[in-house]
């Protein structure tokens, strides 16, 4: 089912961020103040309404997204860009780890071009500072729709802590999110 973004209160804030496994980024940006919902989903492709047997095959050209809903007063967005490129590697084309394919691609699906001025400001900034040993290769893509994923998708990882995928994958980036900005946690989830 397609969902266009409507913001709830006047104060928030969306950024679509792709950066692998939609499980994993959703599991690190709830966890930030100021972030009211992250909502796990898809974007970037060619077809309408697709379900996630589809976009795992790598040939609806859509990314495993994330739509971040926030209080720019309360964190900014480059406060996300930044966590955005300390929580996955942005370096690598169509891959993050063992997830491989277009669909785990690194993007940023701007919905106004303040948002694509500050991502590729902040790609600048990255590359000048030789913060990675490889060029970074994410996209920075004007939003066209994003699709909500299935249910079960959604709060993956707070319901499956216990699965192997969960413990090998999305627990270091939890680790590293607890380390880098422990200042912006909130103190519940």
């Amino acid at each position: 089912m397609c969902y266009n973004i409507i913001m709830e209160h006047k104060e928030l804030a969306i950024a679509i961020f792709a950066n692998g496994c939609f499980w994993c980024t959703e599991a690190v940006f709830k966890r930030l103040q100021g972030v009211k919902n992250v909502t796990s989903g898809y974007t970037g492709g060619t077809i309408k309404n697709p379900a996630y047997r589809e976009v795992c095959t790598g040939r609806t050209g859509h990314a495993e997204a994330i739509q971040i809903q926030y209080n720019p007063s309360i964190i900014s967005y480059n406060a996300l860009l930044e966590i955005f490129f300390a929580t996955h590697d942005p370096t690598t084309l169509n891959r993050q780890g063992h997830d491989v394919g277009t669909q785990y691609r690194s993007g940023i699906f701007y919905h106004s071009e303040e948002q694509k001025g500050q991502a590729e400001a902040f790609i600048k900034l990255l590359t000048k500072k030789k913060v990675f040993d490889a060029p970074i290769v994410t996209e920075v893509t004007p939003l066209d729709t994003f699709y909500f994923a299935e249910e079960e998708h959604h709060n993956y990882y707070d319901s499956h802590k216990e699965q192997r995928y969960c413990k090998l994958v999305i627990n270091p980036k939890i680790d590293k999110l607890n380390t880098y900005f422990s200042d912006k946690l909130k103190t519940e989830h």
